[in-house]
């Protein structure tokens, strides 16, 4: 069958091959801890009672008509009040558009702004970059990162790069390290797009700077920062993309929202009027009435990224016994969001009859088999597949199954010579 150039080259999600993968096995009774999908457990991690209440009344009362295109008002304007208490955000409700989760948000800010051929920086390990860029026919140039820089690309990373880019696309806490910018981090970084603005004539596309902080809420010992707040000047080049779905363990009540200049933002909308990734009404209004709740969004804020946290350390600190053992495996301390960074670093090992780890995903899939364990290599997120590195997500396991695992990871490590 005879398909576009762009279907015909669109590669599938890594992750979605591994999640098969395990879920054949859970089916025929294999006991394994899934630390692959950026998801969570409803049955562990239940979305706010008061927002599922919410729900529940605006079904009943029948709000289930198409929303506006740019997201029901009361919503916007709760977002709006929220952005100011919450960030010090002056964002109106015209300059806020609302959507089905942050995905459709994401792919409507490229589409706005790049053209075939131009130029979008990422940093690598990242989230979809990759994928975006080749819808949108960009030229992208992808930042290696370091262990060293908790895999967050820095300033004299970036500088060599910005001439002519017309998109720098970052995120904090970052998906999929769970680490985050300090605020000099950030201050150096956006600096550098100011003066490469300054630098550009009035017939140039800006430097646009597209700021994912879908899991600003989720932070543990450390300050989340974002451009704006640091830099004013920033707002009329930058885009945020932001929502619920992982703050309030509402991945799949889909409402997420991006904010920023007027003008970008009305063109997402008009993109998105033909795509209808609209979030739907109800949960639309529910939102609106639990973000008005201030004290119990906060209380169940703090209570749920405990729990993650919990799960999170727990993890590290096995990981870090197993360091001490020997094993060639290493974590960076966790900072946010619902992800730790995983060293596995057993490249070439061998194990059973003439069988071998030639890449990332061999690891994997033996770690599936023989550990009961499931990791996403950051091949999934741009590295190459030799690199040793994992992003382990906590929100689909419990506290029990992720000590369970542990020692189940000790003995498939031992096999490997």
């Amino acid at each position: 069958m005879k398909v576009s150039k762009l279907a015909e080259n669109l590669v599938g999600s890594e992750i979605v091959k591994i999640g098969n993968q395990v879920n054949d096995l859970k089916s025929q009774g294999a006991e394994i801890a899934n630390l692959t999908i950026g998801d969570l457990n409803s049955n562990i991690y239940p979305i706010p009672a008061e927002l599922k209440e919410e729900i529940h009344k605006a079904y009943q009362n029948n709000l289930t008509n198409y929303p506006p295109a740019s997201g029901l008002l009361s919503l916007r304007q709760a977002i709006s009040k929220d952005l100011k208490n919450r960030w010090n955000l002056d964002y109106s409700d015209q300059e806020i558009l609302v959507a089905a989760g942050s995905r459709p948000l994401i792919f409507a800010f490229f589409e706005t702004i790049v053209d075939p051929g131009d130029k979008v920086i990422f940093p690598i390990p990242s989230w979809n970059n990759n994928h975006y860029s080749y819808l949108t026919g960009a030229e992208k140039v992808e930042i290696d990162t370091s262990p060293e820089n908790n895999f967050l690309p820095v300033a004299a990373d970036l500088k060599p790069h910005l001439d002519n880019a017309v998109l720098l696309a970052l995120c904090s806490p970052q998906n999929p390290t769970g680490t985050m910018y300090t605020k000099q981090q950030l201050t150096d970084i956006c600096e550098l797009v100011l003066e490469e603005n300054k630098r550009r004539g009035p017939e140039e596309k800006p430097l646009y700077l597209m700021y994912d902080q879908i899991y600003a809420m989720l932070t543990f010992a450390e300050e989340h920062f974002n451009p704006v707040s640091l830099f004013p000047d920033l707002k009329k080049y930058t885009v945020y993309i932001d929502g619920i779905s992982k703050c309030f363990a509402a991945t799949g009540v889909r409402v997420g929202w991006s904010f920023g200049p007027a003008e970008i933002i009305a063109k997402m909308q008009a993109l998105l009027t033909h795509v209808g990734a609209w979030a739907p009404k109800p949960e639309q209004n529910a939102v609106a009435e639990y973000l008005g709740q201030t004290e119990k969004v906060n209380s169940f804020v703090d209570d749920f990224k405990e729990k993650i946290s919990h799960s999170l350390k727990t993890l590290h600190e096995g990981i870090q016994a197993l360091k001490e053992k020997g094993f060639a495996v290493d974590s960076i301390q966790p900072m946010g969001a619902l992800y730790l960074t995983i060293k596995i670093d057993y490249l070439g090992k061998s194990y059973g009859q003439n069988k071998s780890i030639s890449n990332s995903t061999d690891l994997v899939f033996y770690l599936i088999e023989e550990a009961g364990v499931a990791f996403v290599p950051f091949s999934a997120f741009g590295n190459s597949s030799e690199m040793m590195w994992f992003r382990a997500s906590a929100g689909g396991v419990s506290l029990g199954e992720i000590r369970a695992m542990l020692p189940r990871l000790e003995n498939a490590l031992e096999k490997l010579k």
